[in-house]
């Protein structure tokens, strides 16, 4: 007997077919890159940029061109950290209509099949078929806009970040932090 909770999820399975249940594992794949940057930003990636700012700090040369150099090279590392993952993302989120308008070839080609199988133009078994059809497609779209919009979001803050750590450390020599 099955779990109660995973009878709508089973249902929807059928409904949509396999490519539904693909849209399905590429979107916890994309969302769990979401959570996992969300973390990376909210703890590792403050405690690494605390470091480079006391590192700066620690540092006797600050006005040197070699200083200024390094300054970038640290600032352009810890930025390419918070921008690892979004190549990934971007592939997820452009993956998911894909996926969506598989799932809706495939699903009406059975629906085809089994109109040509029976013999019968049954309007009510069309509609049918093409409404379980177009099910990957709304799904895939639905995962691909949420993406894209945590996509975009991203790339704002890392812009809003290397802005901020460029001031910061800028800022650092003048007032230092506690």
């Amino acid at each position: 007997m099955m779990p109660l909770w995973l009878e709508p999820l089973e249902r929807l399975a059928e409904a949509g077919g396999p490519v539904l249940l693909g849209i399905a594992l590429v979107a916890m794949l994309l969302f769990g890159l979401a959570l996992e940057r969300v973390w990376f930003f909210r703890i590792a990636y403050r405690r690494a940029r605390r470091r480079l700012i006391d590192r700066w700090i620690a540092r006797a040369d600050h006005l040197s061109w070699s200083a200024r150099t390094l300054r970038e090279v640290w600032t352009r590392e810890l930025i390419d950290r918070l921008r690892r993952p979004l190549p990934w993302l971007k592939l997820l989120v452009a993956l998911c209509p894909l996926l969506g308008l598989l799932g809706t070839v495939t699903g009406m080609i059975t629906v085809f099949d089994g109109l040509a199988a029976s013999e019968t133009g049954q309007a009510r078994a069309l509609a049918d078929g093409v409404a379980r059809a177009t099910l990957p497609t709304l799904s895939g779209m639905a995962v691909a806009v949420v993406g894209l919009m945590f996509t975009s979001r991203l790339e704002q803050v890392i812009r809003r970040e290397d802005q901020r750590l460029h001031d910061r450390l800028a800022r650092a020599l003048e007032a230092p932090h506690a």
